[in-house]
């Protein structure tokens, strides 16, 4: 079993069983819509030809063809517990060759899998490129043996190997440090924004990544039982006990067959022509919900897709439009989810910086990446540093300038001193030394995101109840970010199964939307309503759990995805109530035997196009 593994079987078997079974029958769909507009074609040629026996023959194998297929379909749903209005266009189509009504039934099954091709078209569209977001994902390691490293499948790493973890290198399986020290990157995991040091025989998850120099690790459990793994089976049963929404068209599906029905059979007994039951099912076939439904929330999903949102289809678009609670990560979603320069203390706060960035232009560590940036964006010239010594995730020393440069944390001067990061803050701090004197404190901190104030004002005007700080920081870290975003309410030190039963919590204020980033976040996006991922680093695994997918790093597109999302469903039921009421209006005109089942098939075609046009409205 190896990390990429698990990501993708669990968003495909447990989050998007529908999108399998759409990108299973939408080629089946369209040649059933091309051989159906084939025979139609073929049948009046047989027709005006006088040949009726190869009129009457080309219609009844396409209507039963296609009604084969639908049955199929039917028997799949009903052993999923789910019933739609597909049987009534199975009726229809059943009563038509039942009663000679053949063009009718072939009119039908057109509409019918032209519909289902235009479903399964719009959720194959708002899947794709997520392969690419997973491509990245580690599928081997690096194994210690007599004969020297050699790079093996992660599926067969055995406890009690030797590791050699790269820097940049993801930990494939639990273990235990036999180096000295090491930095780790636990962001996927904790939301953590600092490396953290982890002394000789401390544990290392699965998951993080080597933020330092080469590693070694003993093996503590093989993949599948990592810590990692533990996640991306948690995201997995996240996705199974989702609460499943019911489609918008299906809704419907049991009050109008009831109506259907009746108006079939009352007719029948009260004239005694038996073939307007004909004539009012092919008029009740419920085309406008099987296109034009699909059609908006498709068209929704095209027009969100411009704007920068990837949405995995209709249902997600029309969650979105129902969520009225937001929960929110922290790190990487609310703030940048990289340390930045907040200040600096000494006497000459230039050359204290230009010089500690000069040095750590030799380190590959966060912080040091952080203060080199910052000695950029304020134009500092810095020099070549020499006789550079690092101790991993500590601190670093050389000569810049021909000053003895020296910058860590208290822990890198002292061994007895306290952690470098103060956990009652976002913040680090770093001492700077100039020959051996302590020339002042650089401060470091996670800062919140420039739209992240926009995005919280957005939301509250777009009518979204109720916001929530889901991290997992210490609460004295998280409570600061609430409370500059004035947010709602927060919870602390989350596990990703905590962030889980946060979800559930919330679920009693209304639809729950998540927002997150990373491999920590999965479990909570898969388990909300409608998750959303964002960021641009350590995406995969959120995209892959989540419903939608932000592809601009922009959070106020959120909110521009809940306005599309509610336009398209306005449409959306725009069209089922006009479509279901001409259709009404239509039985009983059909009931009346003032409508045949032909002219009643046309009629039908004539108001699926009309609100098929009103559906593509969602577009502009």
């Amino acid at each position: 079993m190896t990390i990429a593994v698990p990501l993708q079987t669990s968003g495909r078997a447990g989050g998007q069983g529908r999108l399998s079974r759409l990108s299973g029958y939408g080629p089946r769909a369209a040649v059933l819509a091309v051989v159906s507009i084939v025979a139609i074609t073929s049948a009046f040629g047989f027709y005006a030809a006088g040949y009726s026996f190869g009129y009457r023959i080309v219609l009844v194998s396409c209507t039963s063809l296609v009604l084969l297929s639908l049955f199929a379909e039917i028997a799949g749903k009903l052993q999923q517990r789910e019933f739609g209005l597909d049987l009534i266009a199975a009726l229809a189509m059943a009563a038509s060759l039942w009663f000679g009504e053949y063009l009718a039934g072939a009119i039908v099954g057109l509409m019918y899998s032209g519909g289902q091709f235009l479903e399964a078209y719009a959720h194959r569209r708002a899947d794709e490129g997520m392969s690419a977001l997973l491509a990245q994902v580690p599928r081997t390691a690096l194994r210690l043996a007599e004969g020297g490293v050699e790079e093996i499948p992660i599926e067969t790493i055995a406890i009690g190997e030797t590791l050699l973890i790269r820097k940049g290198d993801v930990v494939p399986a639990d273990g235990l440090l036999l180096g000295e020290v090491a930095s780790i990157d636990q962001a996927v995991l904790t939301g953590e924004p600092f490396p953290v040091s982890i002394a000789k025989g401390g544990r290392i998850s699965s998951g993080a990544t080597n933020a330092g120099d080469v590693i070694e690790i003993r093996v503590l459990s093989r993949a599948e039982d990592s810590a990692y793994a533990g996640i991306v089976r948690l995201v997995e049963a996240s996705k199974r006990s989702k609460a499943k929404l019911m489609r918008l068209a299906d809704r419907f599906a049991l009050w109008f067959l009831i109506v259907t029905i009746g108006v079939a059979g009352i007719s029948a007994m009260l004239s005694g022509d038996m073939a307007r039951i004909v004539a009012v099912l092919v008029v009740a076939t419920p085309c406008p919900l099987i296109l034009a439904v699909p059609v908006a929330l498709a068209a929704g999903t095209s027009k969100a897709a411009k704007e920068g949102v990837l949405v995995k289809g209709a249902g997600p678009l029309e969650a979105l439009a129902q969520a009225s609670v937001a929960v929110f990560d922290k790190t990487g979603t609310l703030t940048a989810g990289q340390p930045e320069v907040s200040s600096i203390e000494g006497a000459d706060p230039e050359r204290i910086l230009r010089l500690a960035a000069s040095l750590d232009q030799a380190s590959g560590h966060v912080v040091g990446r952080a203060l080199v940036q910052e000695a950029h964006r304020r134009g500092l010239t810095l020099s070549r540093p020499s006789a550079v010594t690092e101790t991993a995730g500590s601190g670093i020393s050389g000569i810049v300038d021909g000053v003895r440069v020296s910058v860590g944390g208290d822990t890198y001067f002292e061994a007895s001193a306290k952690s470098v990061s103060d956990r009652s803050s976002s913040a680090m701090r770093v001492k700077v030394l100039f020959d051996g004197e302590t020339a002042g404190t650089i401060t470091l901190a996670d800062r919140l995101r420039d739209d992240a104030v926009q995005l919280v004002e957005q939301l509250r005007a777009a009518g979204v109840s109720r916001l929530v700080l889901a991290s997992g920081d210490d609460l004295p870290i998280a409570t600061a970010i609430a409370q500059a975003l004035g947010l709602d309410d927060v919870k602390a030190r989350l596990a990703p199964a905590d962030k889980v039963a946060v979800i559930e919590k919330e679920r009693c204020n209304g639809r729950v939307l998540m927002v997150g980033d990373g491999v920590n976040d999965a479990p909570a996006l898969a388990a909300a309503d409608v998750g959303i991922a964002v960021g641009v680093t350590n995406l995969a695994a959120a995209a892959e759990a989540a419903d939608i997918v932000l592809i601009r790093d922009d959070l106020t597109r959120i909110v521009t995805a809940i306005g599309i999302a509610r336009r398209s469903r306005k449409i959306a039921l725009q069209s089922v109530y006009a479509g279901i009421g001409l259709s009404v209006i239509a039985m009983g005109f059909a009931g009346a035997g003032f409508l045949p089942p032909v002219g009643g098939a046309l009629l039908q075609e004539a108001i699926d196009v009309a609100v098929i046009l009103n559906a593509l409205r969602a577009l502009s």
